[in-house]
């Protein structure tokens, strides 16, 4: 079983504890309060990082920045540094992503393309088909905040940007991340 699909699964929730007595406390059925976070281990922060963002610089950067003090601040700090990172960074945390329509064992990712579930059969091929030219032509996969959108709309979103220059993508697949990274990480940060 998975907590939110934040890479982390009971077991190793099981193991966390008892290497860190005090964990019981942080845990909850949706994610982690703040003060607590901000006491873990790096480790074990890092670990929950991890399934907000696929970059490892990102995650290290985070971690060097706690205590937080504040949801806001994670949430600003999240921002500040992804940022601050270049392309090799980027592509490193696309890469960490299923492409839209893909089935993964990754729970957050599937619940965030769940749309793609009950679309047609013509619209999965067609989504499979435009993830293929998309990746041809920018050497990533297709990177969209998929909460909340249809498969249509991101069937056609994605044609639309597969008329962007290679510079101008990048810049909107980094916008992409950005929003996905601050939805999970409002996931994982309990108020």
């Amino acid at each position: 079983m998975h907590n939110e699909g934040f890479n982390i699964s009971r077991e190793s929730d099981e193991s966390l504890l008892r290497q860190h007595g005090h964990f019981h406390a942080v845990r909850s059925a949706t994610g982690v309060r703040i003060p607590e976070f901000d006491a873990v281990p790096p480790n074990v922060a890092a670990e929950f990082l991890r399934g907000c963002c696929g970059s490892s610089r990102w995650v290290s950067a985070m971690i060097e920045r706690r205590p937080f003090g504040s949801r806001e601040a994670a949430f600003n700090a999240a921002d500040e540094i992804w940022k601050s990172l270049d392309r090799s960074d980027w592509l490193e945390t696309f890469a960490s992503h299923p492409r839209i329509g893909e089935q993964t064992k990754n729970s957050v990712a599937a619940r965030e393309q769940s749309a793609v579930k009950t679309a047609d059969d013509g619209v999965r091929a067609q989504l499979a088909q435009v993830n293929r030219d998309y990746e041809q032509r920018f050497g990533y996969i297709y990177i969209v905040c998929a909460t909340g959108k249809s498969a249509e709309e991101m069937l056609a979103i994605a044609r639309h940007r597969l008329n962007n220059d290679p510079a101008t993508e990048l810049a909107v697949a980094a916008e992409e991340q950005r929003k996905i990274t601050q939805l999970r990480l409002a996931k994982l940060l309990e108020d």
